[in-house]
């Protein structure tokens, strides 16, 4: 189906782009003056998408006045928002495009063409879900679980050579190159441009590598458990415009959505406008650190979205966070990260939008926007919005973006006010300001015995000083004061040190919980290799080691130069796993433990994971510190926590001239450049060779390349739903509810958890009677989830859920009453019954009524049940709404009555009667079968639900629209 008539209502406000006639777009600023300036910019995006998408129907101009007129309409309006892109991934995604599937088949029967039936807007669906770890460490140590997959029709696993392997490669087995000790230093400034999700280069020579052993069985064992699966969605993408999927192993949905799939302006038949998106993940806001509009919802809202529908939001309250100052000394980007996501936390923004802006927003790099847009979850905001800036244009030019698009896109959002400047005098008007200074944030250590401790490091001397002081407890050693300086000789390497209360025996950082952010790492770097030129070390006996967390990790420390840097100061890469922080250090030197033995020393260690409970690095070291990798190596190069950076040196270089922290800090600027240039760039070339070029197994695999898809009969995971199964080419006259029996009598508060087929498949539900029935073992059911392609198992598992409350039977049980019979049964098997006895269902249930979160098959479920309606004292809207959706009818008892109230047991007999007029919120007449009449509620809230129910859903509306 094509898009909304676009804009109908406001072409009047179409313009060509200045010094570029070919390009058009909507100036959308000249709507409102200056009422449109003082709009916050993420609400400035819902108004160009609200101008843009104006049919009169599913857009009105009364909408677009009301963003407008955000100001005095925020919290009290709903509004409909037209998303430019929709992302899905698999789990979510394939029952959405089965039902486009059905819908071909549906239209063809109609007399209508197949070929005509496409997602309304550019649908990206990522593989990224259906991965499960059947091997690990290289080692097949149990056979793997099919699933119920077709595993032993893809053969079995291609056998794997595994190179001999070559000290001193670590165990590094498929290095092929030449091991001499000198090679690291030689090659690390020379490496391959191409970044995988996992370790190709040796990291002990940087020589190409295979991918590991781990990687390949694991993505062929999903290869064979998902085979119809990955078949199915590669059709999709052949037979749909508008449908692109993105194959296993390629990444995470949100990383994708951020790396590959983001566009800032969409152009469209030469028409511009922001890119917005939303899709069936948490994470989406990433791409709000882009300037770019999105936030995760269910999947029925997405699935509306690609059938031209909008989705529908109150108009939202915008929380603008003010970031003003400068950063300290010694903040890493994770500290501010991690400051502002506990500043909003406590503010309070649930539910709201969060945009940022003032001074301190340049100093924040694509990174660390993004990083604080994927914590949306954390604080509960929908989004966290940062327009588009310099920082913006200057990270797309990194990526490779195209020149001359880029300059278009500059032109395009300077020219509708959605380009945001420092210089500018007047910032919008938001509902609530919070004010956040970057030099409020301090950079910090955890320790010496817990995480949760947190220490500034301006406090770090006087706090270590007061452990000794305190009696034995959480932070406490006890050391009386005439020993507190101590110090003891040792002899290590030839020369003479001495260690003290405080002294650092083992430094190490590691990398497994700073991926998501390598600034830090790199800052790491520059760090030594500042302090490499200006002539400091690390003192010889610190256990010092590098463990990054996977290779991407090596890689851009060695392209950008530091590595060799990091090794000079004894920080050597020992290879890829968790070993510091789980107590798997080297042993200490006799000479060092001989001291601390002696001397009774509180010696310390320092590392950047994330534990550092008392003797969890080593029984002899009582004081442990988690602090960001270049305040490890700053740490190591003291020697000691028992030293104030601020006002003691670290050493001295070869002149004698005192050397600070201070001196070989590395500036932001210097680590968002490096970041740029040497990670950034590289990640995105690699992402966007990946998923052009595929992987053999997806290339590989063949697919059906006909218009209808070719439906197997035996598949337990595909099947051509029922929803069409009664589709004439007109909507026919609002039918009765006649002599309906209840299926479910429910209380409040039933969540979509409760009605929505979700985990496991129990060995005793009906969905499992059904698969095996069709010969699959327990061992092969797989999940709910892996099975959303097939509605006759998620039929069977709607209401399946062991905790739920039916009045009927009285306590928690997925079973029902079968009143005609007087059987108890599992509800499926009585609405089965029901069905062919030909008795229509209700729903009887209390207050919020499908609260919880957006699942499809809550409303898909009950449909294909047979339920023709539900009566609740309340619903959670977006439940109601996929209700009406589905062709299921949301009606409601008055305000102060329920089935209590109005002595309704639930055995009775229900009918309704509809006008042929229908209108929102009508009170309709309930009768029922023991002569009592009711009034309810009819819970329609505009013309579009209503002209949704009359076709018997949005599917079939859809349908009937291609036909």
């Amino acid at each position: 189906m094509d898009s909304p008539s676009a804009g109908y209502t406001f072409e009047y406000l179409i313009e060509t782009l200045s010094g570029n006639p070919h390009k058009k777009f909507f100036n959308v600023p000249k709507l409102g003056g200056t009422k449109y300036d003082i709009l916050p910019y993420s609400i400035r995006v819902l108004l160009e998408a609200a101008v843009r998408n104006c049919d009169g129907f599913l857009m009105k101009k009364e909408d677009v006045m009301n963003i407008l007129d955000w100001k005095t309409k925020q919290s009290n309006v709903e509004v409909p928002f037209f998303p430019a892109r929709v992302v899905l991934q698999d789990f979510t995604g394939i029952p959405a495009m089965v039902d486009f599937a059905a819908m071909r088949e549906a239209v063809k029967s109609l007399g209508g063409d197949p070929k005509k039936v496409h997602p309304a807007c550019p649908t990206d669906l990522t593989v990224d879900h259906s991965l499960q770890i059947d091997f690990s460490k290289c080692a097949i140590q149990n056979a793997p679980n099919p699933g119920g997959g077709d595993l032993q029709k893809a053969g079995k696993l291609s056998p794997l050579k595994v190179q001999p392997k070559k000290f001193p490669c670590r165990g590094q087995t498929t290095c092929r190159g030449s091991c001499d000790s000198g090679e690291l230093s030689r090659n690390s400034g020379t490496f391959s441009s191409q970044i995988e999700n996992t370790p190709i280069l040796c990291p002990f020579h940087l020589q190409p590598v295979p991918e590991p052993e781990t990687v390949l069985k694991n993505q062929e064992v999903e290869f064979g458990r998902n085979r119809e699966r990955l078949q199915f969605f590669k059709w999709s993408s052949g037979a749909f415009k508008n449908v692109a999927v993105i194959p296993p192993g390629t990444g995470m949905a949100h990383q994708v959505n951020l790396e590959y799939l983001s566009r800032v302006v969409f152009e469209e038949k030469d028409l511009l406008f922001p890119d917005s998106v939303i899709g069936t993940d948490s994470h989406i806001t990433m791409v709000n650190g882009l300037g770019i509009l999105g936030w995760g919802v269910g999947g029925i809202e997405t699935e509306a979205v690609m059938l031209g529908l909008p989705v529908t939001l109150t108009l939202p309250e915008v929380v603008g966070c003010e970031l003003t100052g400068s950063s300290n000394a010694f903040v890493t980007s994770i500290d501010i990260v991690l400051g502002i996501t506990k500043h909003l936390r406590q503010v309070g923004v649930a539910g709201k939008f969060v945009e940022f802006f003032g001074s301190g927003v340049s100093q924040l790099s694509i990174v660390d926007r993004t990083t604080i847009a994927n914590m949306c979850p954390e604080y509960g905001a929908i989004l966290s919005f940062f327009p588009v800036d310099n920082v913006t244009l200057r990270h797309l030019e990194h990526t490779g973006f195209d020149k001359t698009k880029l300059e278009s896109m500059e032109k395009y959002l300077k020219a509708v006010k959605l380009f945001r400047n420092d210089e500018n005098s007047s910032e919008p008007e938001y509902s609530q300001v919070i004010q956040i200074n970057l030099n409020s944030i301090v950079a910090s250590v955890s320790g010496p015995k817990r995480p949760q401790d947190r220490v500034a490091i301006t406090d770090m001397k006087s706090d270590f000083q007061a452990c000794l002081n305190e009696k034995v407890g959480f932070k406490g050693f006890q050391v009386a004061a005439e020993k507190q300086s101590d110090t003891v000789s040792i002899h290590y390497d030839g020369s003479e040190y001495k260690l003290s209360h405080g002294s650092v025996v083992i430094a190490a950082v590691i990398s497994c919980t700073n991926n998501c952010n390598p600034s830090v790492m790199l800052a790491a770097g520059l760090l030594a290799k500042k302090a490499v030129e200006t002539g400091l070390r690390v003192k010889p006996y610190i256990r010092t080691s590098l463990s990054p967390g996977s290779g991407m990790v090596t890689h851009y420390l060695s392209s950008s130069g530091v590595l060799p840097y990091l090794s000079k100061l004894g920080f050597e890469i020992v290879g890829y796993g968790c070993s510091t922080c789980v107590g798997n250090t080297a042993p200490l030197s006799e000479a060092v433990l001989n001291a601390v033995k002696q001397g009774d020393l509180v010696t310390c260690g320092v590392l950047s994971g994330n534990k550092n409970f008392e003797g969890r690095l080593c029984d002899c070291v009582r004081a442990n510190y988690l602090a960001s990798p270049p305040l490890v190596v700053a740490y190591a190069i003291a020697g000691t926590v028992n030293i104030d950076f601020q006002t003691e040196p670290l050493g001295t270089d070869s002149t004698g001239k005192e050397i600070y922290l201070n001196d070989i800090w590395p500036s932001r600027e210097e680590v968002h450049q490096i970041e740029e240039e040497h990670v950034v760039l590289s990640m995105f070339k690699a992402l966007k060779e990946k998923v052009e070029l595929g992987n053999k197994r997806w290339n590989s695999l063949e697919a059906p390349e006909s218009v209808l898809f070719p439906w197997d009969v035996k598949s337990t995971y595909i099947r051509c739903p029922s929803f069409f199964d009664k589709l004439t080419k007109e909507p026919a006259v609002l039918q009765p509810i006649e002599n309906a029996h209840v299926l479910l009598y429910l209380g409040d508060s039933v969540t979509t958890d409760h009605i929505s087929p979700a985990g496991s498949i129990a060995r005793s539900s009906a969905a499992a009677k059904y698969l095996t029935n069709r010969g699959l073992t327990p061992r092969e059911f797989n999940s709910y989830g892996a099975r959303r392609g097939n509605d006759a198992v998620m039929t069977r598992g709607t209401f399946a859920n062991i905790k739920l409350f039916n009045k009927f039977i009285g306590k928690p049980a997925p079973k029902t009453i079968h009143f005609p019979s007087g059987q108890t049964l599992d509800v499926y098997e009585a609405a089965e019954l029901y069905q062919k006895e030909g008795i229509p269902l209700i729903i009887l249930a209390g207050k919020k009524y499908g609260s919880g979160n957006s699942r499809d098959w809550a409303a898909k479920g009950p449909y294909l049940l047979g339920v023709k309606a539900v009566l609740a004292e309340s619903y959670e809207k977006i439940h109601k709404d996929h209700l009406i959706g589905i062709g299921i009818a949301p009606l409601e008892f008055l305000p102060g009555e329920n089935a209590d109230s109005l002595g309704l047991s639930g055995r009775e007999v229900f009918s309704l009667s509809f006008p042929e007029e229908l209108s929102p919120g009508i009170t309709l007449n309930m009768k029922t079968s023991t002569g009592k009449e009711f009034s309810v509620i009819a819970s329609f809230e505009n013309d579009v639900e209503i002209t949704l129910y009359k076709h018997g859903g949005l599917l079939n509306f859809v349908a009937r629209k291609f036909s």
